[in-house]
């Protein structure tokens, strides 16, 4: 049985015999030894949260049957982006444990803009379905890293500013509605906490430098969107109140 942990244990990429070791000789593990323990299990821990990290968004637009407040632009953003980020951290190699999440994320986020576009009530225009064909003519390359390095750094370098035009428009959006309207304050609040515990899990899986400035970028962007959910939280409830009043 232990020699089966073992096995299962090293598959993951997770070596317990430093911390193990120590703990039999009456030690707690040092820093060296325990940071990246830590940051695997960390690593893994957010790759399962992300199964779920978008549903409560999902679910509360198909309970209430509306996108009111959210910017479907916004979503198509977070998929271009998460399709980038995952293109490239395959090309990179890297532990499954550090990008693992992005897979879960993009299939959610694609589910994000069908539910926008499904939930707007008016007929997709001529260059929402140019953008829907493009993408799905595209991707299939990047995954599979069918261009030239230099190409994909500058892709990977654009993520900057896909990230943040997916995330502006909402917060401009919730300014100036003064209202959150359908965000889900759950959905939010994970991404704020998966965004930075991946900080340290990066740093520890050394990845990228770039890779880890987009994810404290998407820290600070949570961090907005999170401060103006707690800030119209109370206006948005007024304004439920008043709906069953009426």
């Amino acid at each position: 049985m232990e020699i089966v942990m073992e096995k299962t244990m090293d598959y993951l990429g997770i070596d317990l015999r430093c911390a193990v070791g120590s703990l039999r000789n009456g030690e707690f593990p040092d820093k060296a030894c325990l940071f990246p323990l830590v940051s695997k299990l960390l690593g893994y821990f957010l790759v399962a949260a992300s199964m779920t990290v978008k549903l409560p968004q999902i679910m509360k637009i198909l309970e209430n049957k509306s996108v009111r407040g959210l910017s479907v632009t916004a979503f198509e953003f977070e998929v271009v982006g998460y399709t980038i980020s995952l293109a490239y951290c395959l090309d990179k190699k890297l532990p499954f444990s550090a990008f693992g999440e992005l897979a879960f994320l993009l299939i959610q986020a694609m589910i994000l803009v069908a539910c926008g576009y499904y939930f707007s009530r008016r007929p997709l225009s001529v260059s929402t379905w140019v953008r829907v064909v493009v993408y799905f003519a595209l991707a299939p390359t990047l995954f599979t890293g069918r261009i030239e390095p230099l190409v994909f750094e500058a892709l990977y370098g654009s993520k900057y500013l896909i990230l943040l035009s997916s995330k502006v428009p909402q917060i401009w959006k919730n300014f100036r509605n003064k209202s959150t309207g359908q965000l889900s304050f759950l959905t939010c609040l994970m991404n704020l906490g998966g965004a930075m515990a991946r900080v340290f899990t990066s740093v520890q899986e050394n990845a990228p430098f770039s890779m880890v400035m987009g994810i404290v970028l998407a820290v600070s962007m949570h961090g907005i969107i999170m401060i103006q959910i707690l800030l119209y939280m109370s206006k948005g409830e007024e304004e439920e109140k008043h709906k069953k009043m009426s």
